[in-house]
């Protein structure tokens, strides 16, 4: 009996060689791509990884340069506290902390720095020159990196409270009473408000851009409480 292309299959499944010819029994093998074709499907993979790579690596360096920052910011914040000005929290910066921010209920705590442009916000929140200084009547602007140090804005709700240790060490309170979405154009988070106790933070916004520096501004506006008696540790 001839063997068929069956028999053969099922031989060489229990591991017995058949006669019958293997290109009767089995479909022609697909044609292989060009060398030249492997070669650029393996960059184009390699390119892809590498940038992933980068782009991890980019994110794990901006947070670790934050938190560093903070740790040498809050030795600076101390000696503000104690008595020295413009304390400078390494010998290069052109900033000093004028500020602590907490948020009791998130467990958040942030040193804030004099100045708010690229070079300071990079370290930490930065106090908006021009508007109220940090616990003075008005209104006091702080800005941030909505992906690290200004990331927990997004979960505050209404009615949360914000306390402003300034350098004398008195702590201010305030209650959130307003988030709100803003285009950058619109100054009206800067206004002075005279006579009031207002804090204001602003970060960036959505909070899970690709790309920061969008058109968007997200804003928290807080309205102050009776503050707590100087010397009382945050």
């Amino acid at each position: 009996m001839n063997a068929s292309c069956n028999d053969c299959n099922h031989l060489e499944f229990l591991g017995v060689e058949c006669a019958w010819p293997a290109a009767a029994c089995r479909p022609a093998a697909p044609a292989h791509r060009p060398r030249h074709m492997q070669r650029v499907f393996q960059l184009t993979a390699a390119a892809f990884l590498l940038i992933a790579v980068w782009q991890f690596g980019q994110a794990g360096y901006i947070h670790a340069k934050a938190w560093l920052a903070q740790h040498l910011i809050s030795e600076a914040w101390q000696r503000t506290l104690a008595g020295e000005s413009q304390v400078k929290p390494w010998p290069w910066a052109d900033t000093w902390p004028v500020a602590r921010l907490r948020v009791p209920g998130r467990d958040v705590e942030r040193y804030v720095l004099a100045g708010s442009n690229g070079r300071t916000i990079a370290f930490g929140p930065g106090h908006v020159f021009g508007t109220a200084e940090p616990g003075m009547p008005g209104n006091s602007v702080i800005g941030a990196h909505r992906d690290t140090h200004f990331a927990f804005l997004q979960w505050l709700d209404d009615g949360e409270l914000i306390e402003l240790e300034t350098p004398t060490g008195q702590v201010h309170s305030y209650r959130v009473t307003q988030r709100a979405v803003v285009d950058k154009h619109d100054t009206r988070v800067l206004a002075a408000h005279p006579g009031e106790g207002r804090l204001t933070l602003v970060t960036c916004y959505p909070f899970d851009a690709l790309r920061a520096g969008g058109p968007l501004r997200y804003v928290v506006s807080a309205e102050q409480v009776p503050d707590r008696p100087a010397g009382i540790a945050l």
